[in-house]
């Protein structure tokens, strides 16, 4: 008899939007407990920045990473005190820290303070070498890598940075190459649109914040998680505290092997696949790159 296997799935920077985890706040404990240890770990008001905005500095990458990790914990721990479980876990880049919180891997007030610095780091980055990101859709991913590497000869840094779903990969790198992207991209038959961020994440021009992130990481405690946690860069499933540590230092200038991560929680017998934090972009990708699966988003759940 085959095994049907439910998969936690935790989203990254873009689904943040202003009111994200009120209404979970007013109606449980567990979730204002959680709100408020993140208030104070992080010394401001991430409640208040949630709740009310603005707008603009929610998205601020320093600001949008721990908030984000706040609401989908709390999400994760109001989902477990009903007797909800998942036999693996992953997220979509920042949103692998919330998985590794979910799996046990790491504190929730040691998953806050990193991302905070991550955030930071990435944007001190993004200022020393300024860049930025686009979606390619349409084409499949080997023609989107080589479009990079053609126009990385002439204009820069350019690199597949998300392999979201078939047919929608996000690239990033320097300005020009980006530039040259639309341009080039256009008469391939390929629809380019850039991406209202503030840098090339996911790209090597990241290289000073991944330094410098990989130090702060070897000073975290990691634990085994209780459940496998597949990984973004690597789009496989493990449990090595060593191997969670170097992947999430790669994961600042590496891909994000979404689609690819997917096929492999499929591949273990996973037929449920639950977006545990705000919005509805993994859900999305779920849909659109296994078909054939069940794919929920959290509020469904809460609402049972």
């Amino acid at each position: 008899m085959t095994t049907s296997l439910t998969a936690g799935i935790f989203p990254g920077q873009g689904s943040q939007a202003v009111g994200m985890g009120a209404e979970l706040v007013e109606q449980e404990a567990l979730a204002r407990e959680t709100f408020a240890e993140a208030d104070a770990v992080l010394g401001f008001g991430i409640t208040q920045l949630c709740f009310e905005g603005p707008t603009e500095a929610l998205t601020r990458t320093s600001n949008a990473q721990p908030a984000l990790v706040t609401v989908s914990t709390a999400c994760w721990r109001v989902l477990r005190a009903r007797g909800f479980s998942c036999d693996v876990v992953a997220g979509h880049s920042l949103g692998e820290f919330s998985a590794l919180v979910a799996a046990g891997a790491i504190e929730f007030a040691n998953a806050l303070r990193l991302v905070r610095k991550r955030g930071e780091l990435m944007e001190a980055a993004a200022d020393a070498r300024p860049g930025g990101m686009a979606a390619v859709i349409g084409p499949d991913a080997e023609a989107v890598e080589a479009l990079c590497a053609e126009i990385a000869t002439e204009h820069g840094t350019l690199t597949p940075a998300n392999y979201n779903s078939p047919g929608q990969i996000v690239v990033s790198g320097e300005s020009e190459a980006i530039a040259a992207l639309r341009a080039v991209g256009k008469s391939r038959g390929a629809r380019v649109i850039p991406l209202p961020v503030s840098g090339a994440f996911h790209s090597p021009l990241m290289a000073p914040a991944a330094d410098a992130f990989s130090a702060m990481l070897n000073d975290v405690p990691l634990a085994v998680p209780r459940v496998p946690v597949v990984q973004n860069v690597t789009a496989t499933p493990t449990t090595n505290p060593d191997a969670i540590r170097d992947a999430l230092a790669r994961q600042i200038t590496g891909s994000v092997r979404w689609m690819q991560s997917l096929c492999a929680m499929r591949d273990m017998g996973t037929t449920r696949f639950v977006e545990i934090g705000p919005g509805t972009v993994l859900t999305g990708l779920v849909q659109r790159t296994l078909p054939e699966v069940e794919a929920v988003q959290v509020t469904a759940l809460l609402a049972e």
